[in-house]
């Protein structure tokens, strides 16, 4: 398994190609190897070509991608031949936009449309992968959004599971890790602290109360390829020191 970092930590640092190259190269003076790519607005032509050259530059390996839903289906061949420039077979889907939320009915019409963009994918040797936040907890009648999700995906769409947001929706990283096993290879390494009262926060892998060995003993057992880790909020800190910090935590559990 390897152990990468998720851009979006990083997204106020790559809105230019000259900070691109500078965040890159800081990445990889970290210590990180691979990379995912999120957090830089709309994939064009130009951006593809930034983003190879800094990658190459500094040997990180672009191991997925988080793309925006309404790009994705939009723009399809942009997408596949993006991926293609970056050797990448892992396309994401950061999110399930708002409009397919709230109801079962709004569910299965996203997940039809997920089937088909997961087969038109196959079809040019690229994964989609679907990843999730909390709001995937709420129950319609019996079930889960995520279990309804799981459910009703064909083999064509993977799950990419974020350890914080199950944490958030009350259930636990390790069961779904488990539960999803052979049907993800891409997992988001996300730790939660509890602030002096009784807040929820994101914290640095290691720095919080998710329990790491049995996480990462589970992704290993299920054979997982890729587990990238993230911040999306480092309550104020800086974000390159928090991505140092999750990743020393993790080197020195041996991964």
């Amino acid at each position: 398994m390897k152990v990468g970092l998720q851009l979006y930590t990083l997204r106020d640092y790559i809105q230019d190609e000259k900070s691109i190259f500078e965040t890159f190269k800081k990445v990889k003076d970290i210590g990180y190897d691979v990379i995912q790519v999120s957090g830089i607005g709309l994939i064009t032509n130009e951006k593809a070509m930034i983003i190879k050259e800094a990658s190459e530059k500094y040997n990180l390996e672009i191991g997925a991608t988080h793309v925006s839903f309404e790009q994705l289906d939009k723009d399809f061949d942009l997408i596949v031949e993006t991926h293609r420039l970056w050797n990448c077979q892992y396309v994401g889907i950061g999110m399930m936009p708002d409009k397919y939320h709230h109801t079962l009915e709004n569910y299965q019409t996203f997940i039809k449309k997920m089937n088909e963009l997961g087969n038109r994918f196959k079809e040019r040797k690229l994964t989609l992968l679907y990843h999730h936040h909390a709001f995937e907890f709420k129950k319609f009648e019996d079930k889960i959004g995520l279990d309804i999700l799981l459910t009703g995906f064909n083999k064509n769409v993977q799950m990419e599971i974020d350890t914080f947001w199950v944490q958030k929706g009350g259930q636990s990283p390790v069961n779904w890790i488990q539960k999803v096993k052979g049907r993800m290879d891409v997992v988001h390494f996300k730790d939660m602290g509890i602030d002096h009262w009784d807040t929820q926060f994101m914290e640095c892998v290691g720095y919080g109360n998710l329990h790491w060995d049995e996480i990462i003993s589970t992704c290993l057992e299920t054979e997982v390829k890729y587990a990238f880790v993230e911040q999306d909020d480092c309550q104020g800190r800086n974000p390159f020191y928090c991505s140092k910090m999750s990743l020393e935590y993790l080197k020195n559990k041996h991964i």
